[in-house]
């Protein structure tokens, strides 16, 4: 057995916490972009993926994902079914296994949460509760096993993904492509004007992501070394880059630079410096940054083009900069960052951009078909999509029976309310509230 490094778990420890801040961060950023009826289903969608993903990758995902392979490369055993085998003392690499874990969980927890801001607005809460469980362990956890597991066929081919540019990212796009065509458009989509109500709330929560960023890129080193110094900054500045070359694009394009590009374009550089973060060089780095920042801003458009009501640039950002990142690891990747394997621009030729190439389709065809399926089961058994009506009212009173703000604030005036829930006064207080009041 392996011994354990107390500096690597202190520092696995630290990362683990940072990527779990991701989630609540994602959630106050979807929640600003969405609708001053949706914010609170919005945010609801993301923390709820945190206890469901718990439970299902502790029964079934995490052997799936990282026991010995079963299947040739495919999937792994069910030797460690609800964690059997794993006890303090057992290690992975250098640190406990039981952390190794936990740290992976959160990454399966983060990419169920990007998938909902593909249906903000529309999806039935309890469908999504259904659905999340089931894709965690068919989706996720199958393609972790195929790029990290033991024995998967991706990482047995010599595909590179650092910290989960195909497993997060393109994973993540995929299904929230999937869903968006399963549920169809908002009402309104490509008439109505669906601004972010909270730019603050945007610009908070992607600080919050970028914080936990650090965590989920230089905490897969699995220890407190060079590389894991190198990938932290390599993260800072593709997220740096990634914003101006958004930035760039709006005000060459549309005159001003604005707010909601900055955020954007972070992470946009971010998303695609993921599977390429222990890889390449600082320079490398900017580069990723910097295309992944203007592709995407181009990228976001796509939607409108195609007819799919992708609402918050699941696809435009984390799929198409999955993309971006992936394949520029055929060009970008160092010998001395990953050990061997050199990108083309270092003499490696193109067999690695091959390999990358391969990866992302494969993925990303796997991750659309699992997920358009489970989403159609779910839709044909219960229904997917909440009511015309039901969507008209907003999603935050008809699916939780609250509302971020009081009624007449930012312009939300429900036209309806569920007769189950009582009547209520102007203020949401019951009649005998409002004569006491």
């Amino acid at each position: 057995m392996d011994a354990i490094d107390p500096a690597a778990t202190a520092w696995l420890l630290a990362a683990t916490a940072l990527v779990l801040l991701m989630t609540p961060g994602l959630a106050i950023f979807y929640g600003g972009m969405v609708r001053t009826t949706g914010v609170l289903n919005m945010i609801m969608m993301s923390f709820i993926t945190i206890p469901l993903c718990t439970v299902a990758w502790l029964l079934l995902g995490y052997t799936v994902a990282f026991s010995e392979d079963a299947a040739g490369g495919l999937i792994g055993n069910l030797a460690h079914f609800g964690m059997l085998g794993i006890d303090p003392t057992t290690a992975r690499g250098t640190v406990p296994e039981l952390l190794f874990a936990t740290f992976q969980l959160t990454f399966a927890i983060i990419t169920a949460a990007l998938v909902s801001g593909a249906i903000a607005d529309r999806a039935k809460f309890a469908a999504w509760m259904t659905f999340v469980p089931i894709w965690a362990v068919a989706v996720y956890a199958v393609v972790a096993h195929w790029v990290w597991g033991p024995g998967g066929w991706l990482f047995e081919l010599g595909v590179l993904d650092y910290a989960g540019g195909l497993v997060v990212e393109i994973v993540s796009g995929s299904s929230a492509l999937a869903l968006a065509l399963v549920l169809g458009p908002r009402i309104g989509f490509k008439k109505d004007a669906m601004r972010p109500h909270n730019l603050p709330f945007v610009l908070l929560g992607v600080g919050l992501l970028w914080f936990g960023w650090f965590g989920f890129n230089a905490g897969s080193a699995l220890a407190a070394n060079g590389t894991a110094a190198a990938v932290f900054l390599n993260t800072l500045v593709a997220g740096c880059l990634g914003m101006l070359g958004w930035l760039s694009v709006e005000r060459i394009r549309d005159g001003k630079p604005t707010t909601f590009g900055a955020a954007s374009g972070v992470v946009a550089g971010l998303v695609a410096i993921t599977p390429s973060c222990g890889t390449v060089n600082t320079l490398g780095a900017a580069i990723v940054g910097l295309a992944a920042g203007i592709v995407c801003s181009f990228a976001i458009g796509l939607k409108f083009r195609f007819g799919y009501d992708d609402s918050l640039d699941v696809v435009g950002v984390h799929f198409v900069g999955g993309v971006v990142g992936v394949l520029l690891i055929g060009f970008l990747a160092t010998a001395v960052m990953t050990g061997g394997a050199e990108g083309l621009f270092y003499g490696g030729g193109l067999a690695q951009l091959g390999k990358q190439a391969l990866a992302a389709v494969v993925v990303a065809v796997y991750a659309f078909t699992v997920s358009y399926a489970i989403a159609k089961v779910i839709d044909r058994i219960m229904g997917f999509r909440v009511s015309a009506e039901d969507e008209t009212t907003g999603v935050d009173f008809t699916q939780h029976a609250e509302t971020a703000y009081a009624e007449g604030v930012h312009g939300y005036t429900p036209s309806r309310r569920p007769s189950s829930f009582g009547s209520f006064d102007a203020l949401g207080r019951q009649p005998e509230a409002a004569e006491e009041g």
